[in-house]
């Protein structure tokens, strides 16, 4: 076991003196080579060890302690990644692929058979059995009983869950192109499927979630908006003065970095910029203005200067240009590795989808609507509705592998839950009402920043209105 005095003779042995705090930090962690590693990192000339000597740590401006030097990995959402549509053929791959992963999950929990062989075969009639389908059509019958007719690769099926019966709360939330599984007994004759127990691909109940074994923050916003005249100017400023007032990590935004020009009609008269390019060159100052010693991970939303399209590509080079060299640029969705936390940004359009399909779901619910997302391990699992999807030949919008945060935005409205391990975090806005949102009656939660413990992955909402 390390002490203060065997550390202090340690350096002394090979003719060093040692900062206190240098001292403190090896205590604190409590690793038996670190020693040595910091006695190869430090210069034939130097005569005192201190922060700069350890590999991986970086002085505080004050001096007197250390911080961990930002550590960011792109797993998936790479600029290039998200691909073009070649034709019709990618949907068909799309949509096996997304029943082949999200019926995989469920099969691993409750063994299923094909819908052909349920439906072929006279032996199974009245026999408890499970299939496991891709949702075509759901609906409500006169009697107030749910219908959803499901399909494998095999055949399709209609199944009915009945309203007095268990499984019909989460049949309320059935959605189109969600996969699904269902335990239940097929009729008499053999054209309906009579439902006992619903199954998702969900997360299991024992998740247990990484947490970094080094110190560190991370800093989550989104819908910061430039360019528009309900951008909160001065509520950005405080914000900026606040970073750099603190030692945080990370910074990560995800998505409508800029109002952007033509989004919707009119859009032009609530502009204070109405130049896309001059709207990314003040958000690339903003940028210039934070402390370089963060990592700010960018991805862009339907309000920026890509295609409408999910997955979103990454901005392209000729907005960037003015850009920090501490930005890294990702796609939307993208899932970043930071201090060995996985964090899945989506910007959340889906978010407008999801509501108009599940009963109860609101704008002020987006805590609600991330843990529908993951319950689901999609991001947009309703294909063709508001939430424009680029069908490639694998879907990227399934949530695998979990992340320990899901970092959305879209909807301007702060909500944070915990699902199963999984952290959601919707940090809100940095624009105030606008005039289409008063006219939806929707009030947003502006200027809020979210701060995450990578340690402990609590968060922490502060304000800057």
């Amino acid at each position: 076991m390390l002490d203060a005095k065997a550390i202090t003779h340690r350096f002394l042995d090979t003719k060093l003196q040692v900062h206190p705090e240098v001292v403190r930090y090896i205590l604190e962690q409590d690793e038996e080579d670190l020693i040595e590693r910091i006695i190869a990192n430090v210069p034939k000339d130097a005569i005192v060890v201190s922060a700069k000597h350890i590999p991986g740590v970086r002085p505080t401006r004050d001096g007197t302690r250390f911080d961990i030097e930002p550590e960011v990995e792109v797993v998936s959402g790479i600029a290039g990644t998200s691909g073009a549509v070649n034709g019709t053929s990618d949907y068909l791959h799309y949509f096996r692929d997304r029943y082949s992963r999200l019926g995989g999950m469920i099969r691993a929990r409750a063994g299923a058979m094909p819908i052909e062989a349920l439906t072929k075969s006279t032996r199974y009639r009245q026999e408890e059995c499970t299939v496991i389908g891709m949702v075509v059509d759901v609906s409500t019958t006169k009697n107030g009983h749910r219908i959803a007719e499901i399909e494998d690769t095999s055949s399709s099926i209609s199944v009915l869950f009945r309203k007095d019966r268990p499984a019909f709360a989460d049949a309320e939330k059935i959605i189109h192109d969600e996969v699904i599984g269902v335990k239940g007994k097929l009729s008499s004759d053999g054209k309906l499927f009579f439902a006992e127990i619903l199954y998702r691909p969900d997360i299991r109940i024992d998740n247990a979630p990484y947490k970094s074994e080094k110190p560190g923050k991370a800093v989550f916003i989104s819908d910061v908006h430039v360019g528009s005249d309900t951008f909160l100017e001065e509520s950005w400023k405080r914000f900026a003065d606040w970073l750099s007032d603190n030692d945080f990590g990370y910074l990560l935004i995800a998505g409508d970095l800029v109002d952007g020009i033509g989004i919707y009609p009119g859009q032009e008269q609530e502009l204070t910029i109405r130049n896309i390019y001059e709207q990314y060159d003040a958000f690339a100052s903003m940028m210039r203005d934070l402390p370089s010693r963060m990592k700010i991970i960018v991805s862009p939303g339907n309000h920026d200067v890509v295609r409408g399209a999910e997955p979103q590509p990454v901005l392209p080079p000729q907005f960037t240009k003015k850009f920090p060299d501490n930005c890294v640029l990702v796609e939307n969705p993208a899932l970043v590795r930071i201090q060995g936390v996985r964090v899945l940004m989506y910007h959340g359009r889906s978010i407008d989808d999801m509501i108009g399909l599940i009963p109860g779901a609101s704008y002020d619910k987006s805590g609600q609507m991330m843990e529908e997302m993951l319950i689901r391990r999609h991001l947009a699992p309703a294909y063709g509705r508001r939430t424009p999807i680029a069908a490639g030949k694998t879907d990227r919008l399934i949530i695998d592998p979990l992340p320990e945060i899901l970092h959305t935005g879209h909807v301007h409205i702060k909500g944070i839950t915990t699902y199963r391990g999984v952290l959601g975090i919707n940090a809100g806005t940095w624009q105030s009402q606008t005039k289409f949102q008063k006219q939806m009656n929707v009030n947003p939660t502006p200027a809020l920043a979210v701060v995450v413990d990578l340690q402990t992955l609590v968060p922490e909402t502060f304000s800057f209105a």
